[in-house]
C-alpha cells in the first residue's frame, strides 16, 4: 500500500479504537457507581475490576502472538465480538441477587470486556508500526495522536457512563453501548480486514516473550508507572468525589454523579490532549535515541513531588472544604499532564524499539507489562482507600512513580 492509503486504514483502526475505548470508559464508570449503588465496598468494587486487568495481563501476554500468527484485523474483531457480548450479558445483572455468586459472574464478565479491550488496544498500537512507513516523525505523530485522541474520546466516555445513570436505567445505557459497537463493527469491518497483516502461521509461542533487553526495562517501569496512576484512579479518588458531592458539595445522588463524571471525563480527555502534543516538545530529538531515554527518565522524575504533596494536604486537612477539593484537582491536572508526557515517550519508544516483524509481539509484551501495573493499582485503589483513604493511595502513587524513574533510567546504559 502507499501511504495514502495507509493514512485511509489508520483513519479506520483510529475509528474502531475510538469507539471501542469510549464504550470500555461508559462501562467502567456504570459498574464503579452503580454496583456502588446498590450496596458493594471499595475493596468487592476493586475485586469486580481485578479480573478485568488479571484478562488483560494474559490476553497482552498473547494477543501479540495470535496477531503476528492470524494477523491484526483478526485479534482487532475479535475484541469488539467480545466486548458486545459481554455488555449484552451485563444488562442481565442489574440487581443483586446471592451476592457471592453475583460477584462471581459480574467478575468473569468484566475479565471478558478486559480480553477484548486489550485485543483491539494491541491490534491498533502494533498496525502504526507498519502503516508508519518507519519514519520516526510519522511514528510519534500517529502513536501520541492515537493514543492521545483516544483517552480523550474514553473520557467522554466516563462522562457519559457516569453522566447517563441519572436519566437512564443501567440496562438502557449497556444497550446504547452494544448498538454503538455494531454499528462500528458493520462500517468498518471490511476495509480494514482486507488491509492489514494477515499473519505468519510459523510463529512458535514460546516467541511471546521478548529478548530485547530495552523492551525488558521499558516494560518493568512500565508497571509501575501504570500501578502509580490507578492506585488512586480507578476507585478511591472517584468513590471521594462521589461521597464528598453528596456529603459537602451538593447533597444529592444525581449532581454527585455529574461531579464525578465531569472529572473523570476531564482529566482524561486533557490527558489525552496533553498526550497528543507530545511531539511538538520532541520532535527536534526523534532521530537521537538516547536523547528520548534521557527524556523518558526525567518526565518520570517530575512526576513523583506532586501525588506526595497531595498526600500530605490530604491528611492535614481532614474536612473537605470547597478550596481544598479544587487544589486537590488541579494538583491531580499537573499529574496528569507530565504523567501524560512520560505515557507518550514510552508509548514511542516500544515501537520505536521494536522491529516491524515482531512488532505486535513486542507490543503485547509491553502492554501485558501495561496490565499488570493496572491490576496491581486497581487491587492497591481499593484496599488502601479503605484502610486510610486517598491520602495513603496517592503517598503509594508517589512511591511506585520513583520505582518507574529509577527503572527507566536503565535504559541510558542498555
Amino acid at each position: 500500500m502507499n501511504l495514502a492509503d495507509n493514512k485511509k486504514v489508520y483513519s479506520y483502526v483510529t475509528l474502531v479504537y475510538w469507539v471501542f475505548m469510549f464504550t470500555d470508559g461508559a462501562l467502567r464508570m456504570l459498574v464503579l457507581l452503580h454496583f456502588h449503588l446498590i450496596g458493594l465496598g471499595a475493596i468487592q468494587i476493586a475485586y469486580l475490576f481485578a479480573l478485568y486487568e488479571l484478562a488483560g495481563v494474559m490476553t497482552n501476554l498473547t494477543a501479540g502472538w495470535i496477531g503476528n500468527k492470524f494477523g491484526l484485523a483478526s485479534i482487532m474483531y475479535t475484541g469488539l465480538v467480545i466486548q458486545i457480548a459481554a455488555i449484552y450479558l451485563l444488562s442481565k445483572f442489574g440487581e443483586v441477587r446471592s451476592e457471592v455468586l453475583y460477584l462471581i459472574q459480574i467478575m468473569i464478565l468484566q475479565g471478558a470486556s478486559g480480553i477484548a479491550k486489550d485485543l483491539v488496544k494491541v491490534s491498533a498500537k502494533s498496525s502504526i508500526k507498519l502503516l508508519s512507513t518507519n519514519e520516526p516523525a510519522k511514528l510519534f505523530q500517529w502513536v501520541s495522536y492515537l493514543t492521545g485522541s483516544k483517552n480523550a474520546v474514553k473520557g467522554f466516555g466516563f462522562f457519559f457512563g457516569a453522566s447517563s445513570l441519572g436519566f437512564f436505567t443501567f440496562e438502557v445505557v449497556l444497550f446504547i453501548l452494544a448498538i454503538l459497537l455494531t454499528l462500528t463493527l458493520l462500517l468498518t469491518f471490511k476495509p480494514v480486514f482486507s488491509s492489514l497483516t494477515k499473519g505468519k502461521r510459523n510463529k512458535k509461542f514460546s516467541e511471546i516473550f521478548s529478548r530485547n533487553k530495552s523492551i525488558n526495562i521499558l516494560s518493568l517501569a512500565r508497571v509501575f508507572l501504570f500501578g502509580a496512576r490507578d492506585t488512586w484512579f480507578v476507585v478511591a479518588v472517584p468513590l471521594y468525589f462521589y461521597s464528598v458531592g453528596v456529603k459537602n458539595l451538593f447533597n444529592n445522588d444525581q449532581s454527585s454523579f455529574l461531579f464525578v463524571g465531569g472529572f473523570m471525563a476531564l482529566w482524561v480527555i486533557f490527558y489525552g490532549v496533553s498526550q497528543t502534543i507530545s511531539p511538538l516538545i520532541f520532535q527536534k530529538f526523534l532521530n537521537d535515541a538516547n536523547y528520548i531515554k534521557k527524556a523518558a527518565f526525567k518526565w518520570s522524575m517530575f512526576a513523583f513531588p506532586i501525588p506526595l504533596i497531595l498526600s500530605c494536604v490530604l491528611f492535614f486537612n481532614l474536612n473537605a472544604s470547597f478550596w481544598l477539593i479544587i487544589w486537590i484537582i488541579l494538583g491531580l491536572f499537573c499529574f496528569g499532564f507530565i504523567f501524560a508526557i512520560n505515557s507518550a515517550l514510552h508509548s514511542y519508544l516500544i515501537l520505536s524499539l521494536s522491529s516491524n516483524e515482531e512488532a505486535s509481539l513486542d507490543v503485547g509484551f509491553y502492554y501485558m507489562s501495561n496490565a499488570i501495573g493496572r491490576l496491581m493499582g486497581t487491587l492497591l485503589s481499593g484496599i488502601l482507600y479503605q484502610l486510610g483513604g486517598v491520602p495513603l493511595c496517592l503517598l503509594i502513587t508517589s512511591l511506585m512513580l520513583v520505582g518507574s524513574s529509577l527503572t527507566v533510567r536503565k535504559l541510558t546504559t542498555a
